[in-house]
């Protein structure tokens, strides 16, 4: 798996982190001061990179996570149609087939950045 071990303290917003075992885009970050018997606690909300669901979790500050290595591509549009498109990867030239989401006005030869994680990709 592409991830890499972090400590909760050095997570800011805007980076990605493993929530529930699903990489996660961070939207919120907050730290509690350190109580008479504890440690500083850190509150993590984040929304979820390829489904958009939101999630949390709140951990010791020195606690270790798991921050998921998400590769941005480009591609060019083969064709579009049906509400899928066929991508050719700028790099490795492969084809893969996307969904085209519902907002995006898409035609072939057109230039795209998608995200990948673990075969799961999205449109940026």
């Amino acid at each position: 798996m592409a991830r890499e071990q972090t400590e909760v303290r050095e997570l800011q917003e805007g980076n990605y982190v493993m929530i529930e075992d699903t990489p996660s885009k961070i939207t919120a970050y907050s730290t509690s001061k350190p109580g008479k018997h504890g440690s500083a606690k850190a509150r993590v909300e984040g929304t979820g990179v390829f489904d958009g669901q939101k999630r949390n979790f709140t951990q010791p500050v020195d606690a270790k996570v798991w921050v998921p290595i998400i590769e941005r591509k480009q591609g060019q549009v083969v064709s579009a149609s049906d509400g899928e498109m066929q991508v050719m990867d700028l790099e490795t030239y492969e084809t893969i087939t996307m969904r085209i989401p519902g907002s995006e006005d898409i035609t072939a030869d057109d230039e795209i950045e998608y995200l990948e994680y673990e075969g799961n990709r999205k449109l940026v």
